[in-house]
């Protein structure tokens, strides 16, 4: 089962990279020099990377595990680990050594100012993931 936000939201989601990589297209237009060239490529790339995540955030609930991908990592948990889901949202586990963690679920993170029916989406793909990780 694949757990992902609305889509306004995937797309609000992939600012955080879309927005600073037209301005280093800008820069990499005027720049001169090898250095500052480099650095506006190499920072497109990085935002390009974000953007891109950004937009596929969310969580994919498997038969043995639960993978949530974020802005800069994807997490793999085994379900037979998992101890809850935190309204935040985030996933409270355990390794297998016992060390309690816990993984942010960003995709359905809300704030007061999104509209309802978005804050209302999120709400039921967190209850679709904590049903998922009681059985």
């Amino acid at each position: 089962m694949e757990l992902l936000p609305w889509r306004v939201n995937r797309v609000a989601n992939s600012a955080p990279g879309v927005i600073p990589a037209v301005v280093a297209i800008a820069y990499l237009a005027q720049a001169g020099g090898i250095l500052p060239r480099l650095l506006a490529c190499l920072s497109l790339i990085g935002f390009a990377v974000i953007a891109v995540r950004g937009y596929r955030l969310g969580v994919r609930c498997e038969h043995r595990t639960l993978v949530v991908r974020g802005y800069l990592r994807t997490r793999v948990i085994a379900r037979e680990s998992i101890t809850g889901i935190t309204d935040f949202p985030a996933v409270r586990w355990t390794t297998p050594r016992g060390r309690k963690r816990w993984t942010p679920i960003t995709a359905f993170m809300t704030n007061t100012t999104e509209i309802s029916v978005s804050r209302r989406h999120k709400a039921q793909a967190v209850g679709k993931l904590r049903r998922w990780a009681r059985r």
